[in-house]
């Protein structure tokens, strides 16, 4: 199959959709598709276009067997709420150009986030007569509405609209949990065009590794400690002030050291507050290259995954598959009726306090400390959870049997009109 992806994030973006989308991308290429990814300049999480990308309206790359056409989008560090609109207007406008003029694809893959790149994918899957799959690893603007990014009537009636267009201009939703069945069956989406395909992790890359002779470990003084590890986003919705109360908490046993590694302007942000909070055992650094990705989870005795109370039921953070799959055990503050909550709980390898309870984050990471063979038996499970249910070769299967259901289709309706019109 000849497959277009429409995603806003790819490579090299270090974390959130941009990792899973060239996992994708590169996993059909092997399969032996044609595979051409629609994406913006690199900007995430910093906000800024990636030196070597600036002042650039359009680029062509080519990476491992995938062509990837980049255009400008307007960004800024600190976006107000125009400048947000101003990003997805700007992408919706630039990358269409570079959508319609490569090869007609057979499917196009939608992801959403950005929710407004439905409309020019909605319109090249209508141009070039094949159709359209959205990928919803966030339903929006539900999830912006509840945590206070999005206040304004006007565009969240605009957002609104374009929720219900690219459910009903898609022949399928992939969703990565199963709350997002349940919301989008509550909104009236059909069930046949709901297919459940998890996130994945490459099992084979990140996999258990020892923690003696742990590159990361040495480079950064960590040998001999019991290591709390957050990497990720430093934005809203995960309140990492409650990881910094908790290891002030903490601070009167100096085997222990909290690890929180993110994009720079939310390490400046966390450093005063570690000051405030007296937390001298936390180390802040900066996104460890990619292929350190590996050593640097295996440098943990604990994964983190933290939420706000406020984050949406459905929310799904990726980094739990990637957790499980380093074979550690998972400490998450998140909210006990969400799904992050039931992911965690079913596999078996870690533990759920409170979200913005500082005090409980620090009983379970204390209780965790002082029962090392806990800790052990919790990472098996970890990593049997994930190779069981999260590898990536299964997630290819499922897309790969996606597409062509979709495309099948197409071609049935294609055939019903052609015989109609010859009769």
């Amino acid at each position: 199959m000849r497959i277009l992806i429409y995603s806003y994030n790819y490579y090299p973006e270090p974390i959130g959709i941009a990792p899973l989308m060239t996992e994708l991308a590169e996993g059909l290429v092997k399969r032996g598709h044609q595979v051409r990814v629609i994406t913006a300049m690199p900007n995430y999480p910093e906000r800024q276009i990636y030196e070597a990308y600036r002042g650039k309206w359009y680029l062509n790359e080519d990476k491992n067997g995938v062509q990837i056409q980049r255009s400008y989008v307007w960004i800024r560090p600190q976006p107000n709420l125009l400048d947000r609109v101003l990003l997805d207007a700007s992408f919706v406008v630039t990358s269409f150009l570079p959508a319609l003029f490569g090869w007609r694809p057979d499917v196009i893959l939608s992801t959403s986030p950005s929710l407004p790149v439905c409309v020019p994918a909605a319109l090249l899957g209508w141009l070039r007569a094949c159709p359209v799959v959205l990928n919803l690893q966030d339903i929006l603007p539900e999830a912006a509405i509840h945590v206070g990014l999005l206040k304004n009537k006007a565009l969240i009636k605009l957002f609104t609209a374009l929720e219900k267009f690219a459910y009903h201009t898609s022949a399928k939703i992939s969703v990565i949990a199963d709350g997002f069945v349940e919301n989008l069956l509550s909104k009236g989406v059909e069930p046949h065009k709901i297919e459940q395909i998890p996130n994945w992790v490459d099992v084979n890359f990140i996999r258990p590794l020892p923690k003696e002779n742990n590159p990361f470990r040495e480079a950064h003084n960590l040998n001999g400690k019991f290591v709390v590890l957050y990497s990720g986003n430093i934005a809203l919705t995960q309140g990492l002030e409650t990881v910094v109360k908790a290891a002030s908490k903490l601070c009167h046993i100096p085997d222990i050291a909290f690890v929180i590694v993110g994009e720079a302007k939310g390490l400046q942000r966390l450093q005063q507050y570690c000051l405030d909070c007296g937390a001298d055992n936390v180390l802040l650094l900066p996104f460890q290259p990619r292929e350190q990705l590996p050593q640097m989870l295996a440098a943990a005795d604990v994964g983190l995954v933290v939420q706000k109370k406020n984050v949406v039921s459905f929310n799904m953070p990726s980094k739990i598959q990637v957790i499980l799959a380093s074979g550690r055990t998972l400490v998450a503050s998140v909210p006990e009726n969400g799904t992050a909550a039931k992911a965690v709980r079913q596999s078996g390898g870690g533990v759920i306090v409170p979200p913005e309870d500082s005090k409980a984050l620090a009983t379970a990471i204390l209780d965790l400390y002082k029962h090392p063979e806990k800790v052990k038996n919790l990472g098996y499970h970890s990593r049997q959870y994930a190779v069981e249910q999260y590898a990536f070769e299964q997630a290819l299967n499922h897309y790969e049997e996606l597409f062509y259901s979709v495309t099948a289709d197409t071609q049935a309706v294609e055939s019903q009109v052609v015989s109609k019109q010859e009769v």
